[in-house]
């Protein structure tokens, strides 16, 4: 009797260990596979956040560049055109595709960005349309808006 009374002692504690092992292996395993999902999660979320501040870049650097093909217009604005003038109709598609970046501008950031955008594309869309008075210049009278959007635009950026 104490030969199988050995023996199954022997056994359950065997068996014990096997659970034990088990279950420490499965718990590292689980551990492990948590730590490899965070790990997949935040590369996901650094990819987005990259991808994101590419377009964002892009945005802006399409915003400034029509912007200054505006200004350009707002220089050469001649004392009298009509809607055949080659100016006009250049002008014309320039501030098309300044409005499309401004509005996209307010899709992609915030607020106080778009407001700073706003408050420049508003100055260049008169400016370019309406002219200035005699002795204005356009570069004094756009500078300060212009350097609003891009000091918010910066500040965003990072």
């Amino acid at each position: 009797m104490t030969a199988m009374s050995d023996q199954l002692w022997g056994s359950l504690i065997s068996l014990g260990g096997v659970v034990l092992g088990g279950s420490l292996s499965y718990m590292v395993q689980h551990r492990t596979q948590l730590s490899a999902e965070r790990a997949e999660q935040r590369r996901q979320q650094i990819a987005v956040s990259e991808t994101r501040r590419a377009e964002r870049l892009a945005l802006l650097e399409r915003f400034v560049e029509v912007g200054a093909e505006a200004e350009r217009a707002a220089f050469s604005r001649p004392a009298e055109w009509d809607d055949s003038h080659d100016w006009y109709l250049t002008t014309r598609d320039v501030m098309n595709r300044l409005w499309v970046a401004e509005r996209l501008i307010r899709i992609q950031f915030p607020l106080p960005v778009h407001d700073a955008a706003r408050a420049y594309f508003l100055d260049l869309n008169r400016t370019v349309w309406e002219g200035l008075p005699d002795g204005e210049s356009v570069r004094d009278y756009l500078e300060d808006n212009r350097l609003a959007f891009l000091d918010a635009a910066r500040e965003v950026m990072g």
